[in-house]
């Protein structure tokens, strides 16, 4: 038997479904023991009252019958009403209730009137206008007579208060567990914002706590932490070195080509230009510098000025459309490398580019399109892969680059826990370029 279809009907936290579990219990097994209560002692226990109270009015109605007259039947039965406990007097017509008077939520109440009407064939009409009293009306060859009694006799004294403390004490102890869950779910929710905080390039401050077993958890992930940014350290560290290394020969021979003659060094030195330029994009790269700190900025303005220098230097570029709204965290020397990228991309295997921002509840969309051939669905995945160049569906004479440029915006949408997806632009016919950012 499947329960996928309940699965839409459940809380999809984690708060939500520890409460769920702890308070369904409870819950049913108050309605349990309510049902129970009710139909076994509550239930129970009045008719068997009703049934003794109904022996004792069929007797005292017995003595009344064959008595000539009201007053003899009424001083008759006096000193059995008094033994009883019974109050007994004679009432007009017009004082006889034409119906039962019971409240609402007098649930005893019909189990009382039941039993009397059963055993008692002269009982007219029973009222309870109270917890404290009950009257019922007899047809009499005299005329009506109405019997008051305690209500206790018929009915247990407070019935409502074991529900009311069993309701009182669930409800009591459902809060204190809460809270004690709460407090052992607290490290649990931590350690997963600071785990996400750490895959959007942020480090947050963090110490182990709670269960053995969430303490257990916490330490490895700090361990991890530690061997991670242990290892970034030491290949930046190793890349600075290689990059002074490289830029040094590079520089001698910058220096000798420019004793040669202009026919033959200008080649040259486009070629050392070039090795300069890659060597700067692929440190760039393995470096990961975009990683920075992350504070709030508004990515419509962000957008606009990056579109703004694109057209400045020439760029056939434009932003068609910037949906306003709250200000989000991001790192926006980065945002605007990986703008530039998808810009510089589009531009050069297309003739014109086109930037937009959209927003939805939860994310922030970049997007840029071009005109030109655009790529192949399967070929989406490996457009971001470091040093691919696709050659069949790109004009690799149209542009220089080491094929960095996706794979760096990649990283940059997903040091913000976000994504980078393509698809084919509908305005302009080439390939369209999202950055997706969770906010």
């Amino acid at each position: 038997m499947s329960f996928a279809w309940l699965k839409r009907y459940m809380p999809r936290s984690l708060y939500g479904r520890a409460a769920l579990i702890l308070i369904l219990p409870v819950v049913t097994l108050q309605l349990v023991v309510s049902v129970v209560f009710i139909q076994r002692h509550f239930e129970g226990v009045t008719e068997q009252m009703s049934r003794s109270v109904a022996l004792e009015l069929g007797y005292l109605f017995g003595e009344m019958q064959g008595r000539p007259t009201q007053a003899q039947a009424l001083s008759a039965v006096r000193d059995i009403a008094q033994n009883l406990r019974f109050e007994v007097s004679h009432v007009s017509e017009d004082m006889v209730p034409k119906t039962t008077q019971r409240r609402w939520f007098d649930f005893s109440g019909i189990v009382v009137e039941r039993e009397l009407h059963e055993r008692l064939s002269e009982l007219r009409v029973v009222a309870m206008p109270d917890d404290r009293r009950i009257f019922t009306y007899v047809d009499t060859a005299n005329g009506p007579v109405r019997v008051g009694f305690d209500r206790r006799r018929v009915s247990a004294s407070n019935p409502h208060q074991l529900l009311v403390n069993m309701l009182v004490f669930g409800i009591l102890m459902t809060v204190i567990a809460y809270i004690y869950l709460r407090n052992q779910l607290r490290p649990i929710t931590r350690l997963g914002r600071v785990a996400e905080a750490f895959g959007r390039g942020q480090t947050l401050p963090y110490s182990a706590s709670g269960a053995v077993e969430v303490r257990a958890a916490g330490n490895a992930f700090l361990a991890m932490r530690a061997r991670i940014e242990r290892q970034i350290e030491q290949r930046t560290m190793m890349l600075s070195g290689v990059s002074h290394d490289l830029r040094t020969p590079l520089t001698r021979l910058k220096l000798g080509l420019s004793m040669l003659d202009d026919e033959d060094r200008e080649p040259l030195e486009r070629d050392v230009e070039d090795m300069r330029q890659l060597l700067d994009e692929f440190l760039n790269f393995a470096s990961g510098n975009w990683e920075g700190e992350q504070k709030p900025c508004d990515p419509v303005i962000l957008t606009e000025a990056v579109v703004n220098d694109a057209v400045r230097s020439g760029t056939q570029v434009k932003m068609v459309l910037g949906q306003a709204g709250d200000p989000v965290m991001l790192n926006a020397l980065s945002i605007r490398r990986a703008l530039e990228n998808l810009i510089g991309n589009a531009v050069r295997y297309g003739n014109n580019a086109q930037v937009s921002l959209r927003r939805t509840e939860r994310t922030v969309i970049f997007q840029v399109e071009d005109d030109g051939p655009g790529l192949a669905e399967e070929q989406y995945g490996a457009a971001v892969k470091p040093f691919v160049r696709l050659d069949p569906s790109r004009n690799q004479n149209s542009g220089t680059g080491v094929g960095l440029g996706l794979a760096i915006t990649n990283d940059i949408a997903r040091a913000h826990g976000g994504t980078l997806r393509f698809s084919k632009s509908k305005s302009l016919g080439g390939l369209s370029a999202e950055i997706v950012i969770s906010t």
